[in-house]
């Protein structure tokens, strides 16, 4: 169980978190309170028959739809929460107290193109700023990022790119991380435009804390966006499951700079089995901080980009060809939480 910060005490189990979790919203926070994000047999559950049920499978002993007697108690035991009474109820006077908002499936505000993610499709997302940034139409959204140790050429590049996005009302998103990701948050802000930061522990907990100011900008000014409840800390599983969310809000993903390893090809390569955009910008053939752009560009995971004109153009190319072909976005790839998890260990850089 990943570290929380709510209050622990004994006598308590399960039953006391399903009676909390009485209606979808409630019964979602208490998933994304128990359960890591992005795991597909719970997200498979929720679609099949709802939050409040799963919840109250979780808590029962009874059959569960679609598994076996032993794949029920192997999923019961590994979600087992440490004992904490009053954890859902904590978690929303917590986002009420901060002034942050929820957002489940489903409802006004949801990002329509998350549901692209299927059974990985987060529970409920926790937001601080601008919710009308994710209501846009997906195209008009654009990912970068690339690696947190970025050379001066990656930090002008991103920036240039971010910054001319920004003027044309785009709405630029990263991950909020040094490098790469906040030369674009800083660009786009720069520029008076839009930028959402996706985090990877809950709201009240900047990461990195060095970028406190700057995520706290965003919030104000733009949109900071979370699967995690106020109290989650940011850990290596929720970075990884982020990926697909940075992925996924927007039509293109775009990496500018990353290294072999960088955690950076993990958010291309789930935009490439999403069916979006990937593009890249190639660095100094001598550069060890490009080896993984210039692989994505060997491999025709991405296409080659310069600027933003050239992003922009390989946009209008792809709308262009779907609509002469009569091509609809490809949907997500039927396990492609194992394909992302068989990666994991080539990731470094998060």
């Amino acid at each position: 169980m990943a570290e929380r910060t709510f209050p622990v005490t004994e006598g308590t189990d399960m039953d006391s978190i399903s009676a909390q979790a009485q209606d979808e919203r409630s019964a979602r926070v208490a998933l994304a309170l128990f359960i890591e994000p992005g795991d597909p047999t719970t997200g498979q559950l929720v679609g099949r028959v709802g939050a409040v049920e799963t919840v109250r499978l979780l808590a029962s002993d009874g059959a569960v739809p679609g598994m076996g007697k032993e794949a029920a108690a192997l999923w019961r035991k590994h979600f087992q929460p440490e004992r904490q009474p009053n954890a859902v109820r904590d978690v929303l006077r917590m986002t009420e107290t901060l002034g942050l908002s929820t957002l489940k499936p489903g409802e006004p505000g949801f990002p329509a193109s998350l549901h692209d993610l299927g059974e990985r499709l987060p529970f409920v997302l926790w937001a601080k700023g601008g919710v009308s940034l994710l209501s846009g139409v997906v195209t008009d959204r654009f990912s970068i990022t690339g690696s947190r140790a970025a050379t001066s050429y990656g930090i002008h590049v991103a920036g240039e790119i971010a910054s001319d996005l920004a003027s044309h009302e785009k709405v630029l998103v990263s991950g909020g991380a040094y490098g790469i990701d906040a030369a674009v948050h800083r660009a786009a802000l720069a520029a008076r435009g839009h930028t959402v930061a996706v985090m990877a522990g809950g709201l009240d907990r900047p990461y990195p804390s060095g970028h406190r100011e700057l995520l706290e900008r965003i919030g104000d000014l733009g949109l900071l966006l979370s699967e995690q409840p106020p109290g989650a800390v940011p850990t290596r599983g929720r970075c990884i499951a982020r990926a697909r969310l940075v992925a996924a809000l927007s039509g293109s993903t775009t990496i500018v700079e990353a290294a072999g390893r960088s955690g950076a090809l993990l958010v291309a390569r789930q935009a490439e089995e999403l069916g979006r955009v990937v593009a890249a910008v190639p660095g100094p053939v001598t550069s060890a901080a490009s080896a993984g752009t210039h692989r994505l560009l060997r491999e025709h995971v991405a296409s080659l980009v310069t600027d933003a004109s050239d992003l922009t153009a390989l946009l209008d190319h792809r709308s262009a060809r779907a609509s002469t072909l009569g091509i609809e976005r490809r949907p997500v790839v039927p396990g492609m939480a194992q394909h992302a998890s068989s990666r994991t260990a080539m990731v470094r850089d998060l």
